[in-house]
């Protein structure tokens, strides 16, 4: 049995990270024949470093789903991971992919989802409840007895990630907080991205008599992080990392947004899908630890916050304020 697999928004971090543990990793590497990455940016440095490790790049340009069904005929595309990718028309592109699919015979098919999807309401939190919308286009080939996408889906609803913390690095490092607006009592439990990864390459690779493996075949993997926190339990997370003393500060939406605008290379769809997770967490939707998919998935235990928070620690930890002479 083939397993030729294209992976959508390879350009971007997800994507990259579940393409190069296929790539590296030997017990999932073994079980590739090819991989695919589409990108919307393929001159990102992260596209050259997975050609170098033997992943084919193909540029992405959304509205040509005729070309996009030839493609994936072309490179004998059988499994297909979707990404949504950090868009303003995420929904659209996500649909025209899912589309282009069904049309090229590709039997398999694992989204990427986001947990707390289901609680999100439309009016408040819509790029949160797109992945609802994403969600019922992948399964809803599932009924369809003449299309092959449908015999074998998967969707992995990924937590917050973890990464996203990172945002706030140079608040930490002027002052040693941890500024996030999600209240003070409220809690929820951030993932690592490299969990993620990991569940999607053990999906990705794995191989049963209809596609993917029967264990993850139509399953609904819903992954968090294995611990509860609250805004202290974070900062106290972080302290323990940097070998420094951080502190939590609870700031109001306006405040995130002011943060979240400096950071430049994050596209604005993406900003407003943080600001709606924050959201749900203040609104007490987030309360919940969700690692069965992974201990199950993989037979291992995931990154806890300190861990996390340990391998970033260089860019968290405060700098010391340089003392000037004013003297003359």
């Amino acid at each position: 049995m083939t397993r030729n697999v294209c992976i959508t928004a390879i350009d971007g971090q997800t994507g990259f990270l579940i393409a190069e543990l296929l790539l590296k990793e030997g017990k999932f590497a073994k079980q590739i024949d090819s991989i695919t990455g589409l990108a919307l940016n393929p001159s990102n440095p992260k596209c050259k470093e997975l050609e170098s490790l033997g992943a084919k790049i193909v540029p992405h340009k959304p509205g040509r789903e005729r070309m996009m069904v030839k493609t994936l005929k072309e490179v004998g595309c059988d499994t297909i991971c979707v990404i949504p990718p950090a868009h303003k028309d995420k929904v659209d592109i996500t649909i025209e992919l899912c589309e282009a699919a069904k049309k090229a015979g590709v039997q398999n098919v694992l989204l990427i989802s986001a947990a707390g999807c289901d609680y999100a309401e439309r009016e408040k939190q819509p790029r949160l409840r797109e992945f609802i919308d994403i969600e019922a286009i992948v399964l809803s080939s599932k009924g369809d007895p003449d299309v092959e996408l449908g015999h074998s889906p998967c969707v992995i609803r990924a937590g917050f990630y973890a990464e996203n913390l990172l945002l706030y690095t140079q608040q930490a490092q002027l002052d040693g907080t941890l500024p996030l607006p999600i209240g003070e009592n409220h809690k929820f439990a951030p993932v690592a991205l490299g969990d993620i990864a990991h569940v999607a390459a053990h999906v990705l690779a794995g191989k049963g008599k209809h596609g993917f493996d029967d264990r993850h075949r139509g399953q609904m993997m819903v992954v968090t992080g294995p611990m509860l926190c609250a805004g202290k339990e974070l900062a106290e997370a972080a302290s323990q990392a940097v070998g420094q003393k951080m502190e939590f500060e609870n700031i109001s939406e306006r405040e995130a947004k002011r943060v979240l605008q400096a950071q430049a290379d994050i596209d604005d769809s993406e900003k407003e899908y943080l600001l709606e997770y924050y959201s749900l967490v203040r609104e007490g939707k987030t309360n919940y630890v969700a690692t069965t998919a992974f201990h199950e998935v993989t037979g291992e235990q995931p990154t806890q916050p300190s861990e996390f928070f340990r391998m970033y620690s260089h860019e968290l930890r405060p700098k010391k304020k340089v003392k000037t002479d004013d003297s003359v």
